[in-house]
């Protein structure tokens, strides 16, 4: 018998073992492995060909004459890889997929609002000196209409009124903010 036909008699040899490992025990061994998986059957059948793929490297463990099976050694090495893959996803970051980046909220692009802004004080140049009075106390400074009557001395009515024209003479040159606008 040559070397090569010796390593193939091995390997064939090896592969019916393997073989035979998992008919015997890879149901109980994937019944665990789905229990340690919280359901997730992909998962578990990749536990269970890594267990198998480890009994496969030590076939001294699998041929020791201290137990009368291997079924203890092959569940106690996959409970480990299990262990050992759940640490391994909950120490890096969760994994997202395209439709969770879909439904994502979208920050405001700071380009996007300096160019509004600069827009907004172009506009607001364009009225009248007492409907800007009103607009930068009402809505840039935040005053009240009471407030901003007593600071201007003109009644209430008339700071409500303002700020009505202010705002429409806005939207006729803001035609794209017409929405912010109301």
């Amino acid at each position: 018998m040559t070397a090569g036909t010796l390593l193939n008699a091995r390997t064939t040899t090896a592969e019916h073992e393997l073989a035979a490992l998992q008919r015997e025990h890879g149901r109980p061994l994937f019944a665990l492995l789905l229990r340690l998986c919280d359901g997730d059957r992909q998962r578990a059948e990749d536990l269970v060909q890594e267990t198998l793929v480890r009994a496969w490297q030590h076939p001294e463990a699998l041929r020791a004459d201290a137990f009368d099976s291997v079924r203890p050694w092959l569940l106690t090495v996959g409970r480990r890889l299990a262990i050992d893959a759940r640490r391994a996803r909950q120490a890096r970051p969760a994994e997202v997929g395209d439709a969770v980046l879909e439904n994502a909220p979208v920050c405001a692009d700071h380009a996007e609002r300096a160019a509004a802004t600069l827009d907004v004080r172009e506009a607001v140049k364009t009225l009248t000196p007492e409907h800007r009075e009103v607009l930068v106390l009402v809505y840039f400074q935040g005053a009240s209409v009471a407030e901003a009557a007593e600071t201007l001395g003109i009644p209430p009515g008339t700071v409500k009124s303002r700020a009505y024209y202010a705002l429409r003479a806005l939207r006729r040159v803001l035609p794209g903010y017409a929405a912010d606008l109301r």
